[in-house]
């Protein structure tokens, strides 16, 4: 049978798992979107800075001229100049098109060639070149993906006569994606082992730590070994297992006192023992029955209703030393003589007070607090 150390052990390691893949992949969806919108902002930004460089290394209006695609009196087919410039600062793929045609490029194809002469996705041509709007998102180019920005490009006449792009390799994003995964995934990994070992020190010194000390506490209560008591103490809670240390306390020093009384009624009904033996007639026992009748009736007359978690037969047991000892006694010398804890002597002698049974005096040293001393009131 696995102990509930282990139980609680796995239990916790199993909900630290959980709670951790979960989170990552929460956090992961998260990083993926918001590196797709990065990637996207970042191309739509260097699409206007590319478009002010060429305007400003190029004047003049865009035109298309015997198949030629020129911007003001430059013609840019092959011109890869200005292409380049735009991708060494940006650090971005860079593309002009006449039409959905590539005439000025870097981007590349599979033998290292420039993609000179290679089309636009028919999505992307659709939406820029016949619709007249940008495209934002990822794409096919040259067989690869891309996150991509394009815009049509419009001559003196508002006619839509190509397009210019820019690009981020879908290598960018996947490294920035990694990237960013890869550190939370560090920070959830040291969370987790924050997490982890918080739970596994709360749990043992919460729970697994008391239920071991009281499991070790009534070991020694079912030996007979009452004096041990002392757990309370240590288990200073208000939790269930504090409730149920003071719970076994209390039984324990009921079954103590009901020790003690037996012990005590076997000595002093050993007359009775004996005349039973010797075979007497029933008057005995009626008489014998009818005085511990009488002697609990006077006890409720003395006594009246116990306060909550005290017992009768816990204060016959102090009761009784007492009238042996008929002196001025201290909490710890009765506790010591009746082998009850302190704190429980003190509680019996305050009801004891209260109801008027015992006298209390103040023994007075030359430092510290004064001591306490009960004697039982003879007279009540």
């Amino acid at each position: 049978m696995q102990s509930l150390k282990h139980q609680i052990t796995v239990l916790v390691v199993a909900s630290t798992l959980i709670l951790a893949v979960s989170i990552m992949v929460a956090i992961g969806m998260q990083i993926k979107d918001t590196a797709v919108l990065a990637c996207i902002t970042k191309a739509k930004s260097d699409l206007s800075t590319g478009e002010a460089l060429i305007n400003f290394k190029y004047p003049g209006p865009w035109r298309e001229e015997d198949g030629f695609l020129y911007k003001g009196n430059i013609r840019i087919n092959n011109n890869n100049e200005i292409v380049d410039y735009i991708s060494s600062l940006t650090g971005n793929t860079s593309t002009i098109f006449l039409g959905k045609t590539r005439v000025a490029t870097t981007v590349k194809k599979e033998n290292g060639e420039r993609a000179v002469g290679t089309h636009a996705s028919e999505e992307v041509a659709k939406k820029v070149l016949t619709e007249g709007k940008e495209y934002l998102g990822e794409a096919e180019v040259v067989g690869q993906r891309y996150q991509t920005a394009y815009k049509p490009l419009l001559d003196q006449n508002g006619n839509i006569i190509g397009m210019f792009y820019v690009g981020i390799s879908k290598k960018f994003y996947d490294t920035l994606f990694v990237d960013s995964l890869t550190r939370m995934a560090l920070i959830g990994i040291a969370l987790t082992i924050m997490v982890f070992f918080g739970a596994i020190y709360f749990t043992k010194r919460v729970i697994t730590e008391p239920l071991k000390l009281l499991t070790e506490e009534t070991q020694k209560f079912t030996k007979g070994d009452f004096c041990s008591l002392y757990y309370p103490t240590k288990i200073d809670s208000n939790n269930e297992i504090g409730e149920l240390a003071r719970s076994i306390k209390e039984m324990g020093e009921w079954v103590q006192a009901l020790n003690y009384q037996i012990n005590k009624a076997t000595q002093i009904n050993a007359p009775v023992a004996k005349q039973i033996a010797s075979g007497a007639d029933s008057s005995f026992l009626e008489e014998e029955c009818s005085n511990c009748i009488k002697r609990n009736v006077n006890r409720e007359k003395q006594w009246g209703e116990l306060s909550k978690g005290l017992n009768e037969v816990t204060l016959n047991q102090i009761l009784n030393y007492m009238k042996e000892k008929d002196c001025s006694l201290s909490a710890s010398e009765i506790a010591r003589a009746v082998k009850l804890t302190k704190v429980t002597v003190r509680r019996y002698l305050d009801f004891m007070e209260r109801c008027g049974k015992v006298n209390v005096d103040m023994q007075y040293g030359p430092v510290g607090r004064p001591l306490k001393l009960y004697r039982l009131d003879i007279e009540q």
